[in-house]
């Protein structure tokens, strides 16, 4: 399986954040100010560790130091030992709960900035899924589309995350160690010798396992939505054979698959910070053994292993952060290009410039040596048809099964475009940029009628916001469609519940709604 190497993590990076908006991209600028702040913060709170430490220990030798002294002057402070433990006990409580609000701020910024842009994300794949040609959306799964709008864009929000969080824990991290470089620059980089091969060395060993649990993750996302949808979606078949034990099995073996490989991602993600911290803590024991055989002996140690284990304290975190998303980013890697490749989805050229106009029919609808195929190698559906269709007219169509009666509705209908000849509306010649006045202009009752779970007014007025529908025009199409008197024999009428799918209607009563349906339209 092909490994990660930082181009990858740059592309998806960069290509994600030119999916986002404009405003995104301004919060974006605002974290990285946000964390500048934060990192020199962290770095001052850690600078009044060391005095504050030596005004405990050694006040005498703190108050030799000029700065020390100048600013217990300018806030009136007495230069006695009392007045300057007071006082550099006051300064690091300030540094700190000062870089703690910092911490707080840069968390809650970029978490909710992560989450509006997955809901930005999550729109654009939905807006770009729906405006896909029909030919397109009848040569792929739903599952699929339904698990990386919802499912697998969460991942995206997550990697999202970790993006922020690596910047803000790069610029922290970078800020701290400055600081411990100051303080000490040997025992500083043996520090970050010992923690930084640690985290690359077990970086290295799950690389690859982390790639394979994401391809299961990626897969078996999609395989939960799908043994849901199957065996919900055919309850009725599903209870008449009793093969509930078999759609069980199904979705048991998906959701454990999922679920082993996220563990395994979870458990590979957190198990190096217990042992880093063990190895913090050894080594934290032999400098301070060290130190204490130097002049001075402990008390001498005590601010300079003091701002060290502080030091320690805030990197060893930071470095969890840093290999933790990397995992994460190796662990999502799979689902991250199903995301894309959603994304990436194009969009016709006239997709936003939608017509409400209907056409102007008035004559006959002609349809001049036309014929479809699905694709380039497959057989011809329909070959060199030519039919004249004049307004007010009633035809039937006939033949037999796979013949190409759905089809050549499809096509007349404009969902699939004619692989050769052309249709004609009153003599002008039907294409793209017109398809929508087209299907403005003319109604579809399908074999099988798709109910929403709402209301049966909602469903006679499909795609009509609630508050806009034209409820004297209902009525008039329910009864037209013959099903008025069922409706207002029902307790709610107009406002009764369907059901998911109509479920709580018989098959007439579909029927009759998705006629209802049509002249609505």
């Amino acid at each position: 399986m092909k490994k990660i190497q930082l181009r990858d993590i740059f592309y998806i990076s960069t290509h994600i954040y030119k999916k986002v908006s404009r405003q995104r991209r301004r919060q974006f600028f605002l974290l990285l100010v946000l964390t500048v702040i934060g990192s020199f913060a962290e770095v001052v709170s850690l600078g009044a560790l060391i005095p504050f430490l030596g005004a405990l220990t050694q006040p005498e030798v703190v108050l030799e130091y000029p700065v020390i002294k100048t600013l217990l002057q300018y806030f009136n402070f007495s230069s006695t030992e009392d007045d300057l433990i007071f006082f550099m006990t006051v300064a690091f409580s300030v540094a700190a709960v000062t870089a703690g609000i910092m911490r707080l701020l840069l968390l809650r910024v970029a978490i909710f900035l992560s989450y509006g842009a997955g809901a930005d994300i999550s729109t654009n794949i939905y807006e770009r899924t729906l405006f896909q040609p029909y030919s397109v959306h009848i040569s792929r799964s739903s599952s699929e589309i339904i698990a990386g709008i919802t499912q697998k864009v969460g991942t995206v929000v997550r990697v999202l995350l970790s993006i922020v969080t690596v910047i803000t824990s790069a610029g922290l991290f970078v800020a701290i160690l400055t600081a411990l470089m100051v303080i000490n620059p040997v025992v500083a980089s043996i520090a970050i010798a010992v923690f930084g091969s640690g985290y690359v060395m077990v970086a290295w060993i799950v690389h690859v396992r982390l790639l394979h649990h994401g391809a299961d993750i990626a897969k078996e996302t999609t395989g939960v939505v799908k043994s849901l949808q199957e065996g919900l979606g055919a309850i009725r078949e599903v209870l008449l054979d009793g093969t509930q034990k078999i759609y069980c099995n199904i979705y048991k073996n998906s959701i454990q698959t999922l679920q082993h490989a996220n563990a395994e991602g979870t458990f590979l993600n957190q198990a190096p910070r217990f042992a880093m911290e063990s190895i913090g803590i050894v080594l934290i024991a032999l400098l301070a053994y060290i130190l204490s055989k130097q002049e001075g002996g402990v008390s001498a140690a005590i601010p300079l292993l003091g701002a060290l284990a502080f030091g320690a304290q805030r990197l060893v975190p930071l470095l969890q952060q840093l290999y933790g998303n990397w995992t994460g980013f190796t662990t999502s890697y799979a689902s991250l290009l199903d995301v894309l490749e959603l994304l990436d989805q194009p969009l016709p050229s006239h997709a936003f410039e939608i017509s409400h106009q209907r056409l102007d029919f008035k004559d006959s609808i002609v349809l001049k040596n036309l014929s479809f195929r699905h694709q380039e190698d497959s057989p011809w559906v329909l070959n060199n048809i030519n039919i004249s269709i004049k307004k007010g007219s009633s035809i039937g169509i006939i033949g037999s099964t796979g013949g190409g009666k759905s089809t050549l509705l499809d096509v007349l209908m404009f969902l699939l475009e004619p692989t050769k000849g052309s249709i004609f509306i009153d003599d002008k010649k039907l294409n793209s940029k017109k398809a929508h006045s087209w299907q403005r202009t003319i109604a579809h009752v399908p074999q099988t009628i798709f109910l929403s779970d709402s209301s049966i007014m909602e469903n006679i007025a499909f795609g009509v916001e609630k508050e806009k529908i034209d409820m004297e025009r209902v009525i008039k199409v329910a009864q037209y469609a013959q099903i008025e008197s069922f409706i207002e024999e029902h307790p709610d009428r107009y406002n009764a519940i369907v059901g998911e799918r109509g479920v709580r209607l018989s098959g007439g009563q579909r029927q009759r709604i998705g006629i209802a349906r049509a002249l609505y339209k």
